[in-house]
């Protein structure tokens, strides 16, 4: 019995399962913001931040227990874009993020990530640069309080959103610059 426990236990914190964890919580934090109250703004926040965490853990336990797989290597990246995509269309249509730059964003995402499966097609390695941490960092800070978006003992939370937001602009320009730029040099 405490042996299945214990192999019930790594399931649940295997990189693969907190992968999909992220896509499964990405309905369920659309839906809470549907409802754009303080309550349902607050439990989409946490829902995210959450989410996000699993996108450093899933990573980190891959490596560390020798658990990188070929499902990891595609779903990880896919699922980190359906959420933030999916996080920002959100925030988008409820008119708390400027949908120009959710544009910019989406479709630097997309454009990377068709540039990406041609060069795995193409058996050619590039990866990921600093640019792309920093990036997603940017996009996690923005995300998150922008979500929250009503002011929390003072702090105006949309204000904190939006700053990031437009530095997640800039390092999403130029870390996608950087990924093409660096592909053209791979071709040469």
């Amino acid at each position: 019995m405490i042996f299945q426990g214990k192999n019930l236990k790594a399931k649940l914190i295997h990189p693969n399962s907190l992968t999909m964890y992220r896509i499964l919580a990405t309905p369920l934090l659309v839906v809470l913001l549907l409802f754009p109250n303080r309550l349902c703004t607050f439990f989409a926040a946490l829902l995210f931040s959450a989410a996000a965490i699993t996108d450093y853990l899933d990573g980190l336990f891959a490596r560390r227990m020798g658990l990188v797989s070929n499902f990891g290597k595609i779903m990880d990246p896919l699922a980190d874009k359906i959420l933030m995509s999916s996080a920002f269309i959100m925030l988008s249509s409820l008119g708390w993020a400027s949908a120009w730059i959710v544009c910019i964003i989406i479709g630097r995402e997309l454009a990377v990530t068709g540039l990406r499966n041609f060069i795995a097609e193409n058996r050619m390695d590039l990866s990921a640069s600093e640019l792309g941490k920093y990036k997603t960092g940017f996009q996690i800070a923005a995300i998150i309080p922008l979500i929250f978006h009503y002011p929390y003992f003072g702090i105006d939370m949309h204000a904190i959103g939006t700053f990031f937001l437009y530095g997640a602009l800039i390092f999403t320009l130029w870390s996608g610059i950087d990924y093409f730029v660096r592909f053209r040099k791979l071709l040469v």
